[in-house]
C-alpha cells in the first residue's frame, strides 16, 4: 500500500511540472572555453581539493580528489545524493572511501554541488537552483583537466548512489566513450513514462526548482533522450554494476537512520532496468540484499563490494 501511495505523491508532482512547462526560457550567456585548475589544498594523506572552472557553468566546483597510491592509474568519478555533499552528507563524510581507497591504484573524484540537478545539462538557468551543466562539466571538462593533473591512464568508471545512481547510468549512456564501467547504488533509473517522468521531477522539485527547466516539457524529446529504459543499448561493453535492499533495516545499516520506502522503490526500480539488460543480452553484476534500509553503511557496503568489478574494468 505504501509503495503506491508514494508512487501516487510522486506522480501528482507531473501535473505541477506540465503547468510550468510553458514558461519563457532565457538561453545562457556565452562562457569562456577553457576549463582549468585553479587551485589545489591538501585535505591529509593522499587527499586534496581541486577546484575546478567550468566553462559551461561559469563557475569553481570543488573535487575532493584522492590520489592512486603508486604511478599512472585510471579514475573513478564517485557521485553522492540528493544534497551534492554541500549538506555534509556524502562519500567524503560519511564512509570509510579515504581509507578504503587509500592503497589502491585509482584516482578517487568526488565533485562537490550539484544539488537537486540529477548530474545533468538544464536547458536553462533556473532561478533557485541556478545553471546546470553537469554533464557537460563531468564528461568533458573535469577528465581533461584531471587526466591531466593526474596523469591518468584516461580509463574511468562513474559510481552514484541514490539520486545520482539515475545520474551515473544516465552518463555513461550519454558520453559512451568516457567509461568503462558504471555502477548505481540504490537508485531508480530514468524512465520518461508518467510514472518515472513524475519520481524524476519530485527531486527537482524537491530542491524548490522547475524540471521544465531542465529538460523541457515533461516525457516529450530531451526526456526521451535520457530514458534509460530506451537508450540501455549505449550500455553495450561496459562493466556494469546495480545494487538496492529491500528496505528492511538490519547491521548493514550500522544505527544509520532509514528511509524503508525509497530504498523499496529502489529495489524495485533496479531489478526492473537490471531485466531491461537481461532483455538486451547486456550482462550485468545485480545485488538485491534482503536488508538495508537506504543508508551509509549500506552504500559503504555496496562501494566495497561492487569495487573489484569496477577495478577489472578499469585495469587495476
Amino acid at each position: 500500500m505504501w509503495a503506491s501511495q508514494c508512487l501516487a505523491a510522486f506522480v501528482s508532482v507531473v501535473t505541477a511540472c506540465a503547468a510550468v512547462s510553458g514558461l519563457s526560457a532565457r538561453p545562457a550567456a556565452a562562457a569562456p572555453t577553457d576549463a582549468h585548475l585553479v587551485d589545489e589544498i591538501p585535505l591529509g594523506g593522499s587527499a586534496s581539493r581541486m577546484d575546478v572552472y567550468s566553462p559551461s557553468m561559469d563557475r569553481v566546483v570543488s573535487n575532493r580528489v584522492i590520489r592512486a597510491a603508486g604511478g599512472r592509474a585510471p579514475t573513478l568519478y564517485l557521485l553522492t545524493g540528493i544534497g551534492g555533499g554541500v549538506d555534509g552528507i556524502s562519500w567524503w563524510d560519511d564512509t570509510d572511501v579515504r581509507e578504503f581507497f587509500a592503497d589502491k591504484d585509482v584516482n578517487v573524484v568526488m565533485p562537490v554541488g550539484g544539488a537537486y540537478s540529477l548530474y545533468t545539462d538544464w536547458l536553462t538557468d533556473d532561478p533557485v537552483v541556478g545553471r546546470n551543466r553537469w554533464q557537460t562539466y563531468l564528461t568533458r571538462e573535469l577528465p581533461a583537466v584531471l587526466d591531466t593533473r593526474l596523469d591518468t591512464t584516461r580509463r574511468k568508471g562513474i559510481a552514484g548512489v541514490s539520486m545520482s545512481a539515475a545520474s551515473a547510468v544516465d552518463l555513461a549512456i550519454q558520453a559512451p566513450d568516457v567509461y568503462s564501467a558504471v555502477a548505481a547504488y540504490s537508485g531508480c533509473p530514468w524512465a520518461s513514462d508518467p510514472v518515472g517522468v513524475a519520481m524524476t521531477s519530485a527531486q527537482v522539485i524537491r530542491g524548490g526548482a522547475n524540471p521544465a527547466n531542465m529538460w523541457g516539457d515533461p516525457g516529450e524529446g530531451i526526456w526521451q533522450a535520457h530514458d534509460a529504459f530506451a537508450n540501455a543499448a549505449a550500455l553495450a561493453g561496459k562493466t556494469i554494476y546495480l545494487s538496492a535492499a529491500s528496505g528492511a533495516p538490519g547491521a548493514i545499516d550500522r544505527g544509520g537512520l532509514p528511509f524503508p520506502p525509497i530504498e523499496a522503490i529502489a529495489s524495485t526500480c533496479t531489478a526492473a532496468f537490471a531485466d531491461r539488460l537481461t532483455e538486451l543480452g547486456l550482462p550485468a553484476i545485480h545485488v538485491n540484499r534482503p536488508e538495508g534500509s537506504h543508508t551509509w553503511g549500506q552504500f559503504e557496503t555496496d562501494l566495497h563490494d561492487s569495487w573489484p568489478h569496477l577495478a577489472h574494468a578499469l585495469g587495476v
